[in-house]
């Protein structure tokens, strides 16, 4: 009488199941695309970026280093990141919300406070208690100098608010005010392109031509 055969036989000792592939294959698969995570982190990690900073270099070298400002050889700012003004011989800047500490290049937001949110209405009145608004005859705080940006690094302030600070800085500094007004009048920059915008004062400069008055 024949032997019936077995189809749920064991594999011998040593053999691959059905369908597995060599190990020989496996590393024939892992080794290309090593060499492809590494040439790609070569081109997109440091060969793109050397040649992009290069060529910002060459065409744009003042906005590609920051746009900083230099005064006596040192760095007093940059055109594009505010800074905040307490001295009162000084134009302000409009309020930041950044945290830690205002104009916190490294925290660039805004309050995130709603038109309703009673806690802005407060930041409100404060910021134009400190402003001394307020006062018969006192003309209307322009808005800029109570709210902040939505950057919070916002450099610029209108040419209204800076006007409006001039009786402050020429009574301090004992200037005229048409002088002062005249001051702020060279220092408009205009929309960009002629259409983008609106007219402004880049904070940090009016005040080094105002340190630079004789």
């Amino acid at each position: 009488m024949t032997q019936r055969s077995s189809t749920n036989q064991a594999p011998a000792p040593g053999a691959e199941p059905a369908g597995a592939e060599p190990d020989g294959a496996a590393r024939g698969l892992w080794l290309p695309a090593a060499r492809m995570l590494l040439v790609m982190t070569a081109l997109t990690g440091v060969v793109y970026p050397l040649l992009v900073t290069g060529a910002a270099q060459v065409a744009f070298p003042d906005e590609a280093s920051g746009s900083l400002i230099h005064r006596d050889g040192q760095v007093v700012g940059s055109r594009l990141i505010g800074q905040a003004f307490a001295s009162p011989g000084l134009f302000w800047s409009r309020p930041s919300a950044t945290g830690p500490a205002p104009y916190n290049a490294a925290a660039s937001t805004g309050s995130n406070l709603g038109p309703s949110n009673p806690a802005l209405v407060e930041a409100f009145g404060a910021r134009a208690a400190a402003l001394g608004a307020g006062a018969a005859g006192a003309p209307r705080v322009p808005v800029d100098l109570v709210t902040a940006s939505g950057s919070g690094l916002d450099p610029h302030i209108s040419p209204a608010a800076a006007l409006w600070q001039v009786p402050r800085v020429a009574k301090v500094r004992a200037l005229d005010e048409a002088r002062l007004r005249a001051l702020v009048a060279a220092h408009v920059e205009g929309r960009t392109f002629g259409v983008l915008g609106e007219p402004r004062v880049n904070v940090l400069l009016l005040n080094l031509a105002l340190e630079s008055l004789p």
